[in-house]
């Protein structure tokens, strides 16, 4: 081989690598020029986490004749990102991944139509999405208002239909670009958007009736709401839209019973495994969604989220003092769940005589811890005895009344101007040495319990709202049991 063809392969593998070590770089740059802006004007870079509303500060500079740089050389997750003045005035979203090098000119006060950009980025096909939803959003915003326009029912069917054809554009853009590009996060983000398509009612499998299965839509829904989300890509978590997208599902696809919950934790918490920002935010979000969920049962999936995750060390970013918080609350709702025996308690009446919670006869016990100050209570216990007085009394229940902070007079008072009598039994602890707080998780007022004649625990946390309720679906739980 001579000297000359060797310098030549020589001068084009250091190219090669030149060219491959500039790929790879970390971080990213950005060149930002607002043509309209003519005074010095900060703005920030933020990234979103898993929701909009809240964004997070990244980066900033300050414009000078509208012109400014943004660059880092620290390794990023990427996804979408949000350009926001100061003053708040304005803000776009781009695409931002590790190693992005791109200028973007626009004018601040109409930023979508005067884009243009140069370099390495996804944000040219980003922007054509949203140019595209400039002209989709009028068109579809004139056929709504002409719908609730509509004077005959003909009108509205066919103004309808081209809704729901209109709304057919948006899905196939979006399926073209990912079909184009499939490569490319825009179209991860928009599989991740898209939602199942249920097959025609002609596709419907039948029924053991040998009908068309009215179940199918719902079921196959369900079964196909994640296909298209990539729980191993950890950009996803940094656009708007995982929560909005988890919140639906927990909310409207599953069934709230607490073993069914239980599952669907596992299994999604499971499709996250091995992407650190997807395992993070879907066990955090989960646990708190159990732990304040108003659905009665709930409990008992917040307690085994923990018992299962935080403390198996499943849950490593935590630090020692959050982990410890995790715990605790987990261990002051554990004794007091749903199936749980209640724990006795040794109270005073107005007599000052003792009467111990669990020797009251009564076929039901709707324990109330409240206080004579609460706001709340005085709304909540008149609608119990208006409750009790119409339906509860016929179930054999007996209110057991606990008031919980020691102010005796005031106590009294509130039960005579309330006229709480009839099926109400109200005690109190004045030496305070039933710790009744603690196992019952007393932290707010009212909390209310539903015991069983065997004083286990059928209720907890309900309100005159779902009381009746919790009754009636115990009843025939008894009752299929006693004729299985």
């Amino acid at each position: 081989m001579n000297k000359l063809r060797l310098s030549i392969i020589l001068s084009i593998l250091a190219i090669v690598m030149l060219s491959n070590v500039a790929v790879a770089k970390d971080g990213y740059k950005l060149q930002l020029h607002f043509t309209d802006v003519k005074e010095d004007a900060k703005i920030f870079l933020c990234h979103y986490y898993g929701k909009g509303g809240t964004v997070f500060k990244d980066d900033s500079t300050t414009l000078k004749l509208g012109k400014g740089t943004m660059q880092s050389s620290n390794k990023i997750k990427g996804g979408i990102y949000l350009l926001l003045f100061k003053d708040q005035t304005a803000n776009m979203e781009i695409i931002l991944q590790n190693g992005d090098n791109f200028s973007l000119t626009t004018q601040k006060k109409d930023i979508v139509p005067n884009l243009k950009l140069k370099g390495k980025s996804e944000n040219n096909q980003f922007y054509g999405y949203q140019r595209f939803l400039l002209d989709y959003g009028k068109g579809f915003n004139k056929l709504k208002t002409a719908y609730a326009q509509a004077k005959t029912k003909k009108d509205s069917n066919v103004l309808a239909d081209q809704m729901r054809n209109k709304g057919k554009e948006l899905v196939n853009y979006r399926k073209s670009v990912a079909k184009r590009n499939p490569k490319t996060f825009l179209a991860t983000l928009f599989n991740a958007l898209a939602e199942p398509e249920v097959p025609e009612y002609k596709d419907w499998p039948l029924n053991r009736e040998g009908k068309k299965d009215s179940t199918f839509p719902s079921n196959y829904y369900k079964q196909h709401y994640w296909d298209g989300y990539n729980f191993q890509d950890d950009r996803l978590i940094f656009t708007p839209m995982y929560e909005p997208k988890l919140k639906n599902y927990m909310d409207k696809w599953v069934i709230p019973m607490p073993d069914t919950v239980k599952k669907e934790c596992d299994k999604l918490i499971a499709k996250a495994e091995g992407a650190e920002e997807t395992y993070k935010y879907t066990l955090w979000y989960l646990t708190r969604w159990a732990e304040t969920s108003k659905i009665m049962g709930m409990e008992e999936v917040f307690v085994y989220l923990v018992e299962e995750y935080y403390m198996k060390g499943k849950a490593t970013w935590l630090k020692e003092e959050q982990l410890k918080k995790y715990i605790k609350r987990a261990g002051d709702i554990s004794p007091n769940m749903i199936g749980k025996p209640a724990m006795d308690l040794k109270l005073r009446n107005m007599a000052n005589q003792f009467v111990n919670l669990t020797a009251i006869e009564a076929k039901y016990k709707l324990l109330i811890f409240w206080e004579a100050d609460c706001g709340h209570c005085k709304k909540e216990l008149p609608k119990l005895d208006s409750l009790y007085k119409k339906d509860l009394y016929k179930y054999g229940l007996q209110i057991v009344a606990v008031e919980s902070s020691n102010e005796v007079e005031k106590w009294k008072k509130v039960v005579q101007e309330k006229k709480l009598r009839s099926g109400w039994l109200h005690l109190y602890d004045p030496e305070r040495i039933t710790k009744f707080r603690s196992f019952y998780d007393v932290y707010v007022t009212p909390t209310i319990y539903l015991l069983d004649e065997n004083n286990i625990i059928i209720g907890r946390r309900v309100n005159h709202a779902n009381i009746l309720d919790v009754i009636k679906f115990h009843e025939k739980k008894m009752n299929d049991k006693k004729n299985k």
